[in-house]
């Protein structure tokens, strides 16, 4: 296993984190939750540490299903999970407020099963409470032990401003990034090192086109949110470039006797220094699929193939 210490922490943490979103049982087609069980057991076993979740993942099911079952293991995890999306009354918003936080982080570690939270994340921010506001309340739930440390998620360029006078109390972020998806390339590199925040990357696998498993005639259920042409990675020509990218991870598996999916991980490991990759799975082989990722290097050469088909499709520079 791969694991490097969060900034501004002594959190450490496997370079593979399980991400917990299909645990919430809605949008992602059939989930068996004892597959789930099984998938968080396994990544346990093999030396994955890090689980990453949200209070709105299946409205609480996902912390509800990991807190199943880590029990028993919580000194071995490292819980990370997200408040400031609410729903309610059939409504979808996001609250940052005081009052809220402190009535999200007692539900999350209720459904979760345990009395203190590694990292608490703001899901996304409201553009209402001022960002002081929100330490002042983070650092309280710090002193009064219901978390370790706090975190960023989906900032970009435009919310540098209001953080920089913040370094050093925030010790991570997390994007979307994967090789279907670089368009926030720049700012992942670049808020690392200017904010001193370790970088997470969600979507790591494209929400799974990455996996080598579809083809141009992918179709998905009702019940799977990738049947929604906002889920872009599947339709029209996005998929087919996203294919192309498959091919060349398939090229680079048989050099590597690595799996496709661990193949577009390690590129994530090997590009983003110092970074986390999130991967959202449903059962155990997932897991072990993924696992393929660590503890080796692409080539250079490698890598740049990578990076010129992936830049062709999404116009990076």
């Amino acid at each position: 296993m791969e694991y490097l210490t969060l900034k501004n922490s002594d959190l450490k943490v496997s370079r593979l984190c399980m991400g917990g979103c299909p645990m919430g049982g809605h949008g992602w087609g059939d989930v068996s939750e004892i597959n789930l069980e099984n998938a968080v057991h396994t990544a346990i076993e093999h030396g994955v540490n890090f689980f990453d979740t949200a209070d709105t993942y299946g409205l609480g099911k996902s912390e509800e299903v990991l807190g199943k079952a880590i029990k028993g293991n919580r000194d071995k995890v490292v819980i990370a999970t997200k408040f400031g999306v609410r729903v309610e009354g059939g409504k979808t918003f996001y609250d940052n407020s005081p009052e809220w936080i402190e009535k999200a982080v007692k539900e999350s570690m209720t459904r979760l099963g345990t009395d203190y939270i590694d990292l608490y994340q703001i899901h996304y921010r409201d553009n209402r409470t001022n960002i002081n506001e929100v330490l002042y309340k983070l650092e309280d739930l710090k002193n009064k032990g219901y978390i370790r440390y706090y975190g960023l998620s989906n900032i970009h360029e435009e919310d540098k401003t209001e953080l920089k006078s913040h370094i050093g109390k925030f010790v991570s972020f997390q994007d979307e990034y994967s090789l279907a998806c670089r368009k926030n390339e720049k700012d992942l590199i670049n808020l690392s090192k200017e904010l001193e925040l370790t970088p997470l990357t969600w979507g790591s696998l494209g929400q799974g086109i990455l996996t080598g498993k579809y083809d141009s005639n992918v179709k998905f259920g009702s019940d799977d949110r990738r049947s929604r042409d906002i889920y872009v990675n599947f339709h029209g020509e996005k998929l087919k470039k996203n294919l192309e990218i498959v091919s060349v991870l398939r090229e680079i598996s048989q050099q590597t006797g690595k799996t496709i999916p661990s193949i577009a991980l390690r590129f994530i490991l090997d590009y983003i220094s110092n970074s986390v990759v999130l991967a959202g799975i449903k059962n155990p082989n997932q897991l072990l699929s993924n696992l393929e990722a660590l503890k080796w290097n692409l080539t250079k050469d490698q890598i740049e193939k990578l990076k010129l088909i992936s830049e062709e499709k999404e116009g990076v520079q």
